[in-house]
């Protein structure tokens, strides 16, 4: 554990390295291109911003995620080591390159090129190759397709377990739908009849339409109370052919439990 979280810090500062060495010779290129240095600090700004991203990207999606039964090399501590270390060795090649050199601004570019090219081979070049070569061992393609087969499984068990779910909630509701329009039917048919209850009647069809109510309440809950008033509804709309029925069903039951009278907006 402690081996990792050392080439976590190493592989952090060679990032910031690295990103200090394009830095160095973006600055001097545009130097040379005649750019002030108003502008090359203004144009620092937001470099500075998408370097941040990129970095932070690189990191969340790193190496950490591999399988070491799958890449039995790039997962080792001593190809992590030269993997983290690649921008270091490149500035270590540099310097032997620029050996001798007249000039520190010479020096300081052949150190940051060496940086540059010596990391881009190894993380972007070799790194790729390693891991295809590491894909055709037939340990690794074993392993593989032991892990896709695995998840395959899962997901089809999942799925069957979720329409299994499923089928049970709606068996369950259409064995409640049933055995409420069986005991529900006499109530049914008298909320249906206190529909077409006159003005004089009206206020106490209102306080029978809403005993009736609490009642599925207790019994069901609001799906009760649905199916009723539909029930209610449905009888009442048989017995008046071509005739509109008022749905005062809704309006009556407003606060018993969960039931809210529909919005008339």
């Amino acid at each position: 554990m402690s081996s990792r979280r050392a080439l976590k810090s190493i592989h952090l500062a060679s990032i910031i390295w690295i990103i200090a060495c394009v830095g160095f010779i973006s600055i001097l290129a545009l130097r040379e291109e005649g750019f002030n240095w108003w502008f090359i600090f203004s144009l620092s700004g937001y470099s500075a911003l998408v370097i941040f991203l990129v970095v932070s990207l690189y990191l969340f999606a790193g190496k950490t995620q591999q399988i070491e039964a799958e890449h039995p090399l790039t997962t080792t501590n001593y190809y992590m080591a030269f993997y983290v270390n690649a921008p270091f060795l490149g500035a270590l090649a540099g310097i032997l390159g620029m050996l001798g050199t007249s000039t520190v601004t010479q020096f300081c570019v052949g150190v940051c090129l060496g940086t540059v090219g010596t990391t881009f081979f190894v993380w972007v070049v070799l790194d790729q190759l390693v891991g295809l070569f590491e894909m055709v061992l037939p340990g690794s393609r074993k392993h593989r397709a032991i892990r896709l087969a695995t998840a395959a499984a899962e997901r089809k068990r999942k799925h069957e377990r979720a329409e299994q779910l499923l089928l049970e909630v709606l068996t369950k509701e259409q064995t409640e739908r049933c055995h409420w329009q069986q005991i529900l039917r006499p109530e049914a048919e008298k909320l249906a009849a206190l529909l077409d209850a006159d003005a004089s009647e009206f206020e106490q069809a209102e306080q029978q339409a809403i005993d009736i109510g609490a009642n599925a309440w207790q019994i069901g809950g609001l799906n009760c109370m649905r199916e009723l008033r539909n029930m209610a509804m449905a009888i009442s709309k048989e017995r008046k052919i071509n005739q509109e029925v008022v749905d005062y069903i809704s309006v009556w039951w407003n606060g018993i439990g969960n039931w809210r009278r529909p919005s008339l907006g």
